[in-house]
């Protein structure tokens, strides 16, 4: 078995942004400052009363870049081995060498023309001054290169699109940018439903490899129906809009102006995107004369997606497969949750090796074995929106399986629930533990807990706790120009606390999310609280041991942690 890694590493991405003015510009040297990149334009920034450090922003964000979230370690998949392939000798004269890199299928395809023009000696450059980022690209590539290579084969289609997710994410399916886009194609949500991706509680078909692939194709191939087979034309759109890019044709027309790609007054952003796309495609073709290594990737399938009927639990899924939670979500990065969505897609990526073994399994399995189930006695105070929470489901899920119409539950009767098979920390890829995961790595000397209000926005916060609106974003997952639904708890790391912080500590709450071996007396001792509170806020049974996974609210002194 030969073993890849899904990496995800914070980097610095090329992206467009304004501090205050809308002018363009054209592309410069910073604007290919780091390659881990993404595509959708962002609002503008207001730079004025910022900080040092949000001037720096403001900077950067001027000379094209700006952060991408790449929330998910490295996680090691088994792929199976390529088997050495046995030809009779007077067959191996007449017939040529089977190509047995993928990469090198790509560029034995490669049509698109690549000009000599300065933006894309700019992209160019960078890469070649960077061959350590196409070796951590390759490795996140590696389980689905082959697949999207064989789906534009399929639809006769460019083979330079299959380098657009390196463009995009750098192949990363948990990869989150600024306005809300998400996975290796970098949907916007809007974006995403237009084209069938399905996005709910259970799951984001934006990150779903399969699904995405198929959404970013169909879009293709509507915009450059659209601009009349000018591939160009099709790829700018994708970054920024088939409206914009239409305009910028107009606007061009209107003076009797050139309306090629590189004549067009487009977003600064946009026009790096398809420089990026052909300095990579000249890298491809023209490695060995660039003495640049590009590494490769069997020319083989390594996956196999099969059809599980219902909705099953990932963690029972991994065991039926022999693979680990995460490996087997880092195929399936789609999944929000501990569990398939109901409702479908009931598909599931696996290793090629293994899919077999794990069909069959799942074949002499009743239905109802695929998930966990607990009896639970509703008490006065439950509500179906309280059990959902409680469980970690949905509110449909309970409905529908216990034949409920409406929301009225009575006390004393019982309902049944799908819960996770393991503690929830074992599913460490879901949208809940990455949110968690990040918003516990310590940034600072103390944290606060923010609840967002009706109105606030992360600017608003940021100025209230003195602290950068990009680093408050980060730490929260989200991206500086994403909306704040009021109730949402948000992190602030701060090294100082004011006098205002303090006076008003016994308002701050924290999130703690219990790890093993946590007791209620450890925790108590760790924030200074009595175990009396503890149970009080957070309204739990002591005879009961809490779970790794568990959230606790907790009221503290900042102070003193």
């Amino acid at each position: 078995m030969r073993f890849y890694k899904i990496l995800g590493v914070g980097a610095a991405v090329l992206m467009l942004s304004a501090c205050q003015s809308t002018s363009l510009f054209d592309t410069t040297d910073e604007t290919a400052a780091n390659a881990e990149q993404t595509s959708q334009p962002i609002a503008q920034m207001s730079c004025e009363h910022e900080l040092q450090q949000e001037q720096q922003d403001c900077d950067e964000a001027q000379q094209g870049t700006y952060p991408v979230s790449h929330p998910v370690d490295a996680v090691d998949i088994a792929l199976p081995e390529a088997e050495p392939e046995r030809v009779e000798e007077t067959q191996a004269e007449q017939e040529p060498s089977p190509i047995i890199d993928v990469w090198e299928r790509v560029r034995q395809q490669l049509s698109l023309h690549v000009p000599d023009d300065r933006r894309v000696d700019v992209q160019r450059d960078w890469y070649l001054k960077h061959p350590d980022y196409m070796q951590r690209v390759n490795k996140r590539a590696a389980p689905f290169l082959y697949h999207i290579v064989e789906r534009i084969e399929q639809r006769d289609m460019p083979i330079e699109l299959a380098l657009l997710p390196i463009v995009e994410s750098a192949f990363d399916p948990f990869a989150y940018s600024h306005g809300r886009a998400a996975g290796m194609w970098q949907f916007i949500p809007g974006t995403a439903k237009r084209f069938g991706m399905k996005q709910n509680w259970w799951y984001d078909g934006r990150r779903d490899v399969i699904a995405s692939t198929e959404g970013a194709l169909n879009y293709l191939e509507y915009l450059v129906e659209y601009f009349d087979g000018d591939w160009l034309h099709a790829l700018a759109a994708y970054n920024s809009g088939e409206g914009r890019v239409r305009r910028a044709i107009r606007n061009n027309a209107r003076r009797n102006k050139p309306t090629d790609f590189w004549s067009l007054d487009l977003p600064r952003e946009t026009r790096a995107y398809v420089p990026k796309l052909l300095a990579l495609s000249d890298i491809l073709r023209n490695h060995e004369q660039y003495e640049f290594d590009w590494p490769s990737i069997d020319n083989r399938p390594v996956i196999k997606v099969v059809d599980t009927g219902s909705q099953i639990d990932l963690a029972f899924a991994a065991e039926l497969a022999g693979l680990d939670i995460d490996a087997l979500h880092a195929l399936n990065p789609g999944f929000n949750r501990w569990a398939t969505d109901p409702d479908g897609p009931h598909q599931l990526v696996l290793p090629a090796d293994l899919a077999e073994t794990f069909e069959l399994a799942l074949a002499d399995l009743d239905e109802r074995d695929r998930l966990n189930w607990v009896r639970h006695e509703i008490k006065r105070g439950d509500s179906l929106l309280k059990l959902a929470k409680q469980y970690h489901t949905s509110v449909d899920v309970i409905r529908s399986i216990n034949d409920i119409n409406g929301n009225m539950i009575r006390a004393g009767d019982h309902i049944m629930v799908p819960v996770a098979l393991k503690s929830l920390d074992e599913y460490s890829l879901t949208v809940d533990q990455r949110l968690a995961d990040t918003q516990s790595t310590p940034r600072g000397a103390h944290q606060l807990t923010h609840k967002v209000r009706r109105g606030d926005t992360l600017w608003d916060i940021s100025r209230e706790y003195k602290v950068n609106i990009r680093s408050l974003a980060k730490w929260n997952g989200m991206a500086p120009t994403d909306p704040l639904m009021p109730g949402r708890e948000l992190v602030v790391w701060v090294n100082q606390v004011t006098e205002e912080q303090r006076d008003d500590a016994v308002m701050r709450t924290l999130t703690y999310t219990v790890r093993r071996g946590d007791s209620l007396a450890r925790i108590a001792d760790r924030f200074n609280v009595k175990i009396a509170d503890l149970t009080k806020w957070n309204q739990l049974d002591r005879s009961k041991y809490l779970q790794p996974g568990q959230k606790l609210k907790v009221f503290v002194d900042v102070t003193r942690t």
